[in-house]
């Protein structure tokens, strides 16, 4: 019997009936998934109504900009190199699809250009580092590569 607790609650669980393999090597064998299920776990996002909704939104563009241009998702898909399900997550708007799956899409569809527009013009930003700057003083020098 292994027993974790991982601070969001607790797993119990044991290895019953595995002929051949002893006590010792069952409870390793479960810390092992139990790690895999606590890192898992931690990965998970979390996201703002009005973040996933603005989600929701970017993958109901792509998802339009595919259809303008009478691409099957299984064709952009099999481009972009990711499965299907995956393509249907981005179109979605879920909030655990990598940017590299969005980033492929982009490419097969011709906008991996917009990518560069964004936080191109930080204008909070500059006035906060504006604001931070004191007459007499100089902006941080650059490190040579």
């Amino acid at each position: 019997m292994v027993h974790i607790n991982t601070g969001k609650g607790c797993f119990r669980a044991s290895v019953v009936g595995i002929v051949g393999y002893n006590a010792k090597y069952n409870d390793q064998l479960l810390l092992y998934l139990f790690n895999i299920l606590i890192l898992m776990a931690k990965n998970q996002v979390i996201l703002l109504p009005k973040l996933k909704k603005l989600l929701k939104g970017l993958g109901e563009n792509i998802r339009l900009a595919r259809l303008r241009r009478k691409l099957s998702a299984e064709q952009v898909s099999e481009r972009a190199g990711i499965s299907r399900n995956t393509l249907t997550a981005i179109e979605n708007g879920k909030v655990s699809t990598s940017i590299g799956g969005y980033v492929s899409v982009l490419a097969v569809l011709g906008l991996e250009q917009d990518l560069s527009l964004i936080a191109k013009d930080d204008e909070l930003g500059r006035k906060l580092q504006d604001a931070q700057l004191s007459h007499g003083e100089r902006a941080p020098k650059r490190s040579s590569k």
